[in-house]
């Protein structure tokens, strides 16, 4: 027997040792107390541990017959109470207080054993998995015959309710393996196999195998007067978080054949049938062997081995390695690096070497010296060093019975754990202490030193295999800014089990464990990395798949930081990404962030394009993957800062302008097979709004009118569907609009508005040029001639149309006009346009008063009012508008000055807005923005941050509105009151 710890606290000696005899009422327990061994056992017992203390005073008989007998007689004897009471008909009840009652017994002669020295570490692990696996057969016989008494199903050996069940129970990690620790709990996987089960109801067989399992649950795990078994965990089973707790034989093996991960094949090394039906379970792990043990592995399989070792220390920033709190189990130096250690590489050649697939740690080691992949000396160091934190790991459960492997993070529990190993002081098991771990760890970090770091040398863990969170990571993704990192890691680990089409493929996973470490680091450099990371399982959630796309941020790390960027601020691009993830192939490209081309270009490219497209589909598929990448192109410059405000509304405008332009043939000819053509026919596109004036944003519809003429005498087109002109134009219109908006699997390019033609939603879709200059001339309102001075022909189907076409709405610009009238519509529609439509808040720019709808007012009446003695003040941009108001003398050039330095703001911080805002701005959503885009706005707005910039933009819209009441409101104001015979004005569709 080897020497026996003292006790720590001395003290509580004595009163338990009187505890112990008064409960034990016999001279039996006297006799044992002047056994000097037992009276130290017993002491040491009363001196570190209150849990064995209550555990020996609880059943003080069982103690004396253990101290007499010896803990192989007394552990035999539980044993065989366990067995005789399976074959008895009993209760719930009565089965689990025999469990619990067993249990005890099973934990006091153990630790007895252990703590005198009886028995070495292998017997100690072993005998408790063997307890395990009696205690589950006894409860699960129980459960099957319950069941089958309901019937569930019909067994076929009701005198043996296990044989033949097909209800199997396997034993996973240290269970698994004969290695259970003294506190442990019981990893388990759960399965059924229908094929051997009778029953009149197979459609309920799940849900009975279900409720079998929650009960057997219940039965070990549940906290009675007499304790509890033993904690009993699930999570080990295919995707757990997305399976039941019994799955049948065939949906399991779907999975592990289908994207069960090398971590899995790590744990399927322990796994053993532990209990019920084992010749079933022994069937199924047989089916699992070729999964488990690969013959022949490829280098991405070898390296996703390697990553289940590089995932510890893969972040920077980790702990080091210390005595008091540190976790000897998940720690670095810890035990999981010897069980790793074994494992990765027992992945890679155990497929080719039956020899090396041992589940025991200590002897896996042993059979890689003896293949020679580990040399002598590192493995007896590490299986020295495997046994002196087991033992630790033991002692530290024993003290409270709790499932810890986290050393007192304080002196007192630190000095009563060193104690109970029998060391003399602290200070002599810290140095025990750090000499193994540091031992561990060194060898541990050799192991694959070829292969690339997933992280930084020196960092914290990123673990993301085996059932439960790793607590280390938790804390490393703590550490990089995540507020909820128990999500994060709920994430990542629904990515690795395959929840996404993304990462169903095993290359696609294999991957993605390389980027993860880098992904995250991506993402903690966002405003708020808890959102970012959510937004990215978003993306992940809408790709059709992900190798290809993981390929690409493997090869090129940098695309992570734009998308973390694009992500964490701006939902739009972020959602437009994920819908088509080809466009971050064009950032790949030489041009991605060089100067934006002019339309010249853009049209050339998208025709070049079109003409390879063998049917019309094709081309609706790639004039929408044209777009999707020019437009994402834009909105990654200006969310760069890349290209100035005007550039990107410009550049987002001539590439709207060259799908519209550049689908029109094609439709037209896809029209003309059914309808043919008419001879001398003409139409013309003209672009209305933010579309015609050259400033759209992210978020901007096309506002659009078509116009057409035809010669006097046409009236039907010539095809073998012929159309008179006004059908045959109104569908060719339509067609060309549905070519626009229409869903294809590329996508949609644009929503188009047509409400800004004559008669709105009541007229036709196309208008004949005389109609146009008819409406116009009697009965537009005022806002459809304002609407006008944007407008721009952006095709046509001749030179001479449009000029014809551009002639008409100059006209009708041009035009002379009562000037009260004038002053008194734009006046009474801005009125009622602020009361139909106020803004929401300060960031409701457009509606704003001293916003872009007042400033945008004041340009259209000016223009309006004096186009016809100044003809050169008509242009359809804003900001040119000015410029030529200002040269005309008609607007005073500080007056342009002004508005044009507020136009320019807003126009710059709304086209930031539409990238990063994708919903309606109101206060309450203004106080969310996240800090990065407060800041990114407050640098718009040349201010030194947020609060600065709102102020500014008080200051600013009050300067504005005041120059609109100036030059529109208080004019309007003075004119004697509308005629009782005019129409109120109704308001402008802005």
């Amino acid at each position: 027997m080897q020497s026996i710890p003292a006790p720590f606290d001395t003290d509580a000696v004595g009163d338990l040792r009187d505890d112990w005899l008064a409960s034990a009422e016999s001279d039996v327990a006297r006799h044992v107390l002047d056994d000097p061994a037992a009276s130290s056992v017993l002491d040491c017992i009363f001196g570190n541990s209150p849990f064995l203390s209550q555990a020996v005073i609880r059943d003080p008989g069982f103690v004396c017959e253990l101290l007499c007998a010896g803990p192989d007689k007394a552990f035999s004897q539980v044993l065989s109470n366990i067995s005789d009471k399976s074959k008895e008909s009993l209760n719930d009840n009565d089965i689990a207080r025999i469990l619990r009652v067993a249990k005890r017994r099973a934990a006091i002669t153990i630790a007895l054993a252990d703590i005198a020295g009886l028995w070495p570490l292998e017997k100690i692990t072993g005998t408790l998995s063997q307890f395990a696996g009696a205690a589950l057969d006894l409860a699960v016989a129980h459960l099957l015959r319950q069941a089958a008494g309901q019937g569930a199903f019909e067994l076929r050996h009701p005198d043996e309710p296990l044989k033949d069940s097909g209800f199997i129970v396997i034993g996973m990690g240290k269970l698994g393996a004969f290695e259970l620790n003294y506190s442990s709990d019981i990893d388990l996987i759960v399965l059924y196999d229908a094929d051997k089960i009778e029953t009149s109801r197979p459609d309920r067989l799940q849900n009975n195998f279900v409720r079998l399992t929650r009960n057997l649950v219940k039965l070990m795990d549940e906290r009675t007067a007499d304790g509890y078994v033993f904690r009993t965990d699930l999570r080990l089973r295919p995707d757990p978080s997305a399976t039941p707790l019994a799955l049948s034989v065939i949906a399991a093996e779907t999975y592990y054949e289908s994207i069960g991960q090398n971590w899995e094949r790590a744990a399927m090394i322990k796994a053993r049938a532990i209990a019920g039906d084992k010749e079933a379970g022994n069937a199924f792990l047989k089916f699992l062997q070729p999964f488990v043990w690969r013959k022949s592995l490829d280098f991405a399989a070898i390296q996703d081995i390697h990553s289940i070792k590089r995932q510890i220390n893969a972040h920077k920033g980790g702990t080091d390695i210390r005595t008091q709190g540190h976790n000897i189990k998940l720690g670095q130096g810890g035990i999981r690096e010897i069980e790793f250690f074994a494992q990765t590489q027992q992945l890679i050649w155990g497929g080719r070497e039956p020899s090396l697939r041992s589940p025991v740690t200590v002897q896996a080691l042993a059979d890689l010296t003896a293949f020679g992949q580990c040399d002598e000396q590192t493995a007896d160091e590490l299986t020295n060093s495997y046994g002196f934190l087991r033992r630790i790991e033991h002692r530290l459960q024993m003290i409270n019975d709790e499932q810890t492997q986290t050393l007192p993070d304080n002196d007192e529990g630190y000095a009563r754990l060193a104690t109970f190993l029998g060391y003399p002081s602290a200070d002599a098991f810290s140095e025990d202490l750090l000499a193994h771990l540091h031992r561990v760890q060194n060898h541990y970090g050799q192991l694959f030193a070829e292969a690339p770091s997933l992280g930084a040398e020196g960092s914290g863990n990123l673990v993301f295999t085996g059932g439960d969170p790793d607590p280390e990571t938790l804390e490393t993704i703590r550490t990089m800014g995540f507020r909820a990192p128990e999500t994060v890691d709920g994430l990542i680990r629904a990515w690795h089990h395959g929840r996404h089409r993304a990462t169903q493929s095993t290359r696609a996973r294999e991957i993605l464990t390389e980027l993860i470490p880098r992904l995250l680091e991506a993402m903690a450099a966002t405003a708020d990395p808890d959102a970012a990371l959510l937004r990215f399982d978003e993306f992940l959630k809408g790709l059709p798949a992900g190798v290809q796309l993981f390929s690409m941020f493997q090869a090129q790390p940098h695309l992570l930081d734009l998308i973390a960027e694009i992500i964490g601020i701006a939902p739009r691009l972020a959602r437009h990404m994920s819908a088509h993830p080809s466009v971050l192939d064009s950032v790949l490209t030489g041009d991605f962030f060089g100067a934006l081309p002019d339309i010249a270009e853009l049209q050339t490219e998208l025709h070049a394009i079109l003409d390879r497209a063998e049917y019309f589909e094709a081309v609706l598929d790639a004039s929408r993957r044209w777009a999707h990448d020019r437009r994402f192109q834009v909105g990654v410059q200006r969310l760069q800062n890349s290209a100035d405000p005007a550039d990107a509304s410009r550049a987002l405008s001539h590439i709207a302008e060259t799908i519209v332009s550049s689908l029109y043939s094609p439709v037209a000819q896809e029209f003309a097979h059914n309808h043919g053509i008419i001879a001398g026919g003409e139409m013309a596109v003209v672009a209305l709004g933010k579309l015609g004036s050259r400033e759209m944003t992210a978020s901007s519809d096309l506002d659009m009118v078509f116009i057409y003429d035809v010669p006097e005498d046409a009236e039907y087109s010539d095809g073998k569907k012929p159309l008179p002109p006004t059908q045959y134009f109104a569908r060719l219109g339509q067609r060309l609009i549905n070519a626009i908006t229409t869903l294809t699997a590329e996508g949609s390019l644009y929503e188009v508005d047509m409400r800004l033609r004559p008669s709105g939603n009541a007229g036709p879709v196309a208008t004949t040029t005389e109609a146009f200059r008819i409406y116009h001339a009697q009965s537009a309102w005022t806002w459809e001639h304002m609407a006008l001075t944007r407008a721009r022909v952006i095709h046509a189907t001749s030179d001479a149309f449009r000029h014809a076409v551009e002639s008409e709405i100059n006209a009708i610009v041009t035009r002379p006009r009562d000037a009260e009238k004038l002053l008194r519509d734009v006046a009474d529609m801005r009125q009622r346009l602020a009361r139909e439509k106020p803004a929401s808040c300060l960031w409701s720019l457009k509606q704003l008063r001293g916003g872009m709808v007042d400033i945008e007012f004041i340009v259209q009446y000016l223009t309006l009012k004096h186009a016809a003695e100044h003809p050169e003040v008509i242009g359809p941009n804003t900001l040119n508008s000015l410029s030529r108001l200002a040269d005309a003398d008609v607007l005073d050039a500080g007056i342009a000055a002004r508005l044009t330095a507020a136009l320019k703001l807003w126009h710059a911080l709304q086209g930031m807005l539409s990238l990063t805002v994708d919903d309606d701005i109101t206060t309450e959503r203004v106080a969310e923005f996240p800090k990065t885009l407060n800041n990114r706005l407050a640098r718009i707005g040349g201010a030194a941050d947020f609060a600065e910039l709102e102020a500014a933009m008080h200051l600013q819209a009050a300067e504005i509105y005041g120059l609109f009441q100036e030059l529109i409101e208080e004019p309007a104001g003075a004119l004697p009151p509308r005629a009782e015979h005019e129409d109120d004005i109704p308001a402008p569709l802005i």
